[in-house]
């Protein structure tokens, strides 16, 4: 089995390649002032953003977890996740309630075909 480590840090990877897959870590937004949906927005680009430097795209997403801070601003996230997803290949996709480190109110984790 040959793995591909994309971008390794300190503690994690920002994807891991296994064959056709793509496992990419939990994504956050770099400004936590901005509100759920900013946040989710700025997720969202910096996920379109490493899809595209592995050579797949959101029409690929196979899976997508949402961590939210706040379950109560889930409506908040679906408004910015309808925007940006593709409506042709909607993933399986999960929205979880947790706690997050302070000021980041939404993480998403996504598995993508490459």
């Amino acid at each position: 089995m040959s793995l591909k480590y994309v971008k390794p840090g300190s503690w994690n990877s920002r994807a891991v390649i296994n064959g056709n897959t793509a496992y990419l870590s939990g994504t956050v937004a770099d400004d936590k002032s901005l509100p759920m949906k900013g946040q989710t927005e700025q997720v969202l680009a910096k996920i379109d953003a490493v899809l595209a430097e592995i050579g797949s795209d959101k029409t690929k997403i196979v899976s997508a977890v949402v961590y939210l801070a706040d379950m109560d601003q889930k409506d908040d996230m679906n408004e910015a996740w309808m925007a940006w997803m593709n409506k042709d290949h909607p993933p399986a996709r999960a929205a979880v309630g947790v706690t997050l480190t302070p000021g980041t109110l939404v993480e998403i984790m996504v598995q993508a075909a490459v």
